[in-house]
């Protein structure tokens, strides 16, 4: 069983399964118990599951910390922290997605679960290049920082009220040329089988399946600041990718408690903003101002700080909200 032990992406292999076996379970709990059935979810169970998720994670901080210490932990919950809130703006593209689409919410569970799963391997394949890269080059590590420090200033500016246009997206549009598509929803079903105009039986692909591919792509695109951001924290991928993946593990759940609400978060915006400045400084500050590495502490201090601030502030400005939304959600 030496072979159990081995080292593999910063730890061992036995890690890498314990973990591996964590999300199984979860996601089986979660397909297999807790929705068998495709049905709407309701905002108090979404609240409930997405509590459970949340707890499950900051259990598996505590693990992190009896395995590999307090200052991996410490990265571990910065991380988690950080993925779950750049999560929120997910949502919202999410939503929007739905929408054009004209997904029931009894079907979105369905492409909510799946993307998930789709999230999992490619997190895992940008995470596993980006280690090897960073080890190879650390010097990377610096283009994350400024990248990360560019797009926090950038989401600090003003921007210009446009609707998103599905209809116009190069992706969608690729999809639907070379692939055979109904026009209409057929409940929970990616593919059915239907008569082509050569009167052949041919398998079509439905508006259910282009919804999760947009929403595999819509992560593809987050990830370019969610990875660079953790990196910025730790090198370690073991770290890197679970706390990515316990983040994610709650999305789908979280999004049915915030779809309708997430406007009342409008000033969390400028907080996460704030929060990427200050991982992309902390690179250049840990070489230069610390001698070294910036306490784990103290960044998740800050993170926590800012992004709190972000969403009592949000909370505070948009009190007004909350009558008309609750009436929404009922």
């Amino acid at each position: 069983m030496e072979w159990f032990n081995q080292v593999a992406l910063g730890a061992p292999l036995w890690m890498w399964g314990s973990f591996l076996l964590v999300v199984l379970l979860l996601v089986s709990f979660d397909l297999g118990i807790l929705h068998k059935k495709d049905e709407e979810i309701s905002v108090s169970q979404s609240l409930r599951l997405s509590a459970f998720y949340i707890f499950a994670g900051l259990l598996f901080g505590l693990w992190v910390w009896h395995i590999k210490g307090g200052t991996s932990a410490m990265d571990y919950y910065t991380g988690f922290l950080i993925e779950k809130s750049l999560s929120l703006d997910n949502i919202f593209v999410i939503s929007l997605i739905f929408s054009y689409f004209a997904i029931p919410r009894a079907y979105q569970h369905r492409v909510l679960f799946w993307g998930i799963i789709g999230v999992i391997v490619l997190r895992g394949i940008m995470i596993g290049v980006g280690a090897a890269v960073v080890k190879e080059y650390e010097w990377t590590l610096y283009l994350f920082a400024a990248f990360l420090i560019f797009t926090g200033f950038k989401m600090m500016l003003p921007e210009k009220e446009e609707a998103k246009d599905f209809a116009d997206n190069a992706v969608l549009r690729f999809l639907k040329k070379h692939m055979r598509v109904t026009k209409d929803l057929h409940e929970q079903q990616f593919f059915v089988k239907q008569t082509d105009k050569d009167g052949g039986l041919k398998w079509f692909a439905t508006p259910l399946f282009l919804a999760l591919c947009m929403v595999e792509i819509s992560d593809v695109i987050f990830a370019v600041d969610s990875v660079p951001a953790i990196f910025s924290i730790t090198k370690d991928p073991f770290i890197v990718y679970t706390s990515n993946i316990f983040a994610i593990l709650g999305l789908r759940a979280l999004y049915f408690a915030l779809a309708a609400v997430l406007a009342r978060f409008h000033y969390l915006k400028y907080a996460l903003a704030a929060v990427l400045v200050f991982i992309g400084s902390k690179v250049f500050l840990g070489d230069f101002v610390f001698g070294g590495k910036v306490p784990a502490v103290l960044s998740l201090s800050v993170t926590f700080g800012l992004l709190a601030a972000g969403v009592l502030y949000s909370m505070y400005k948009t009190r007004g909200q909350a009558t008309q939304e609750a009436s929404q959600l009922q």
